[in-house]
């Protein structure tokens, strides 16, 4: 299932999503002007390697900040074109919504440390790890558990595909990002045990995921507790009651 839009309407100009967009963009631009000897070294340099944090040991003497850093350059880059799309999808459909009802401030706030969460768990879950880990999939899953607990009603336009069943349909928010977290899960569960390299950081989704789903109700508790986020959603909010 693939979200494409939703139906849910927001008060405030999403800035600091559009300049996460960019931002992401502007660095896989950078990623495709280097060779491929030259971009695997930017990979480790700047990417996530476990063993990096829990040693406290640095695979790539010549990079030029502290290896304590990479949690955060790790979150601006991505591995091919596909994995940049599919992150900036997600992070446009659900991000400029959590955006509105946090606030820009809080908001960049929440993002960074969903993706820092992410990389907790992952880098618990595999300490010794030498493969990096690059993507903003991990704070965007953040943006994604806190749209399920903020918006869980609103409606998400979902591309199907089935074998031959090709369908557009209108899906809860609460359904179709729940579904996404437990696929998350199955994958990560039965990816354990599995031979080191290259793949998807199941777990750092699942890390995220969990944190923004539990933090952004302590984020803005008075606004979530009494669901009056913005007089156009309350207006969204009770057509579902």
């Amino acid at each position: 299932m693939i979200p494409l839009k939703d139906d849910n309407p927001t008060n405030r100009r999403p800035y600091i999503t559009v300049g996460l967009i960019l931002v992401n963009c502007a660095v896989f631009i950078y990623q495709l002007t280097l060779s491929p000897r030259a971009e695997q070294l930017f990979v480790f340099q700047y990417g996530l390697i476990p063993i990096e944090l829990t040693r406290f040991t640095d695979m790539t003497p010549d990079i030029p900040f502290p290896v304590l850093l990479s949690p955060f350059t790790s979150m601006f880059m991505h591995g091919d074109l596909w994995h940049l799309a599919g992150n900036m999808l997600y992070l446009w459909i659900f991000g400029n919504n959590v955006e509105d009802y946090l606030g820009h401030v809080k908001f960049l706030g929440f993002y960074l440390l969903s993706g820092l969460a992410a990389v907790a768990l992952f880098v618990l879950i595999d300490p010794g790890g030498k493969v990096p880990m690059v993507g903003a999939s991990g704070a965007i899953a953040g943006i994604l558990g806190a749209y399920m607990v903020v918006y869980p009603r609103a409606r998400v336009l979902t591309f199907i595909w089935i074998i031959f069943i090709i369908r557009l349909i209108w899906l809860p928010a609460i359904f179709l990002l729940g579904y996404w977290f437990v696929l998350q899960l199955i994958m990560g569960l039965s990816s354990m045990g599995a031979s080191p390299g290259g793949g998807v950081a199941w777990f750092a989704h699942i890390g995220g995921f969990v944190f923004g789903w539990l933090i952004v109700r302590f984020f803005n508790r008075r606004r979530l507790s009494g669901h009056t986020t913005t007089s156009s959603y309350d207006d969204y909010y009770n057509r579902w009651h």
